[in-house]
């Protein structure tokens, strides 16, 4: 029994503590506190849901300097430092703050738009690093607090450390920079995913991946909407007449080919970097009116070779008789083109065929 009373009390003493802690946290001792800020700013984000126009856009601005003037006291009161650095990781979190506020949110920090759903750019992630650094060292020329504060030179270790961590700050935001364009690069002109990049200093691939070159999606698709329109073209098209396109096959193609460049690719950039060529071949010596058709989607784009390279798509036209539309008679037959387009070929390296 008095085992079992111990334990009770125990358990009452733990959700005392936990009180007592939360308490502490929650209700500051006097109005100038972290607390009071962070208040301010929960009490801005409700207000400025009301709001409308301007009005709200200013609720919601003050809220952001309450946020991130209440942090900023709250993590500095017991600074605890990143590790190897002379950077507090209240610093870290401030100047994220700080990044979003002026560099990464669009949309006032409302009940409608709360902080989770701020779309961030990526020039808050680039200079988040630096700003952190500058928060640290800012505190150094100072001394004092509250009302008292004065302005000093910091010694000269001081500095140092202050010089090498905005030095090595500033790299890390050049590096995240490069990171950002680099996959801007990558989402803009998908197909250089295609190419070698094993000498790449810092675009990553798996060994797998390296081993084979990979048919960029663009050129696929160039060509996969390309010969539908090339066989609509030639199809039941009389063969003199399909020979005649077939002479001036490599302007008809370009055309149809910058058409389907222009409408399907047109949320790249590197729509332009891509080319269409036809050329015609008499595949059979022996059987000269038949002919081979090749769909090449050419990329003029830059390579790790500095060579370009192009996809294939091969297409047999031969010429068959069918009957006339009002005679059925053997003598009547019309001869008419077909053609029978293959699957596309591997990639190949180099300049296409000429015609």
């Amino acid at each position: 029994m008095f085992t079992f009373t111990k334990d009770i009390f125990g358990v009452f003493k733990i959700f005392d503590d936990v009180y007592k802690r939360l308490k502490k946290i929650l209700i500051p001792d006097k109005a100038y506190s972290w607390q009071t800020l962070i208040y301010l700013s929960l009490f801005s984000w409700l207000m400025s849901s009301f709001a409308v126009g301007g009005i709200k856009d200013i609720i919601a601005f003050f809220g952001w300097i309450f946020l991130i003037a209440g942090t900023a006291w709250y993590t500095t009161d017991k600074p605890i430092l990143v590790p190897g650095t002379p950077m507090p990781i209240g610093a870290v979190i401030t100047g994220g703050l700080v990044s979003i506020f002026a560099l990464g949110h669009r949309e006032p920090l409302s009940a409608t738009n709360n902080f989770w759903e701020v779309p961030i750019i990526p020039d808050a992630v680039v200079f988040w690093p630096t700003i952190s650094a500058l928060i640290t060292a800012v505190p150094e020329f100072f001394e004092g607090s509250g009302v008292d504060v004065k302005t000093q030179l910091p010694k000269t270790e001081i500095r140092q450390r202050m010089i090498v961590l905005l030095a090595c700050c500033m790299v890390l935001s050049c590096w995240l920079k490069l990171s950002f364009v680099t996959n801007n690069w990558l989402k803009e002109y998908p197909s250089l995913e295609a190419d070698n990049l094993n000498r790449s200093g810092f675009v990553a691939r798996s060994p797998e991946d390296e081993k084979v070159r990979r048919i960029p999606a663009n050129a696929k698709e160039i060509l996969d909407k390309l010969s539908p329109q090339v066989e609509r073209q030639i199809t039941g098209r009389r063969w003199a007449d399909a020979e005649k396109w077939l002479i001036d096959a490599q302007k008809n193609v370009s055309i149809l080919g910058r058409d389907v460049i222009n409408r399907n690719l047109s949320e790249y950039e590197e729509k332009e970097l891509w080319d269409v060529k036809a050329v015609v071949a008499n595949p059979n010596p022996k059987n000269k009116d038949s002919y081979r058709l090749d769909l090449l989607s050419v990329w003029e784009g830059p390579t790790s070779t500095n060579k370009n390279y192009y996809l294939q798509k091969s297409c047999r036209i031969s010429p068959v008789a069918r009957a006339g539309k009002n005679s059925p008679r053997p003598e009547d037959r019309v001869v008419v083109a077909e053609i029978e387009c293959d699957r596309i070929s591997k990639l190949r390296e180099g300049l296409p065929p000429a015609q």
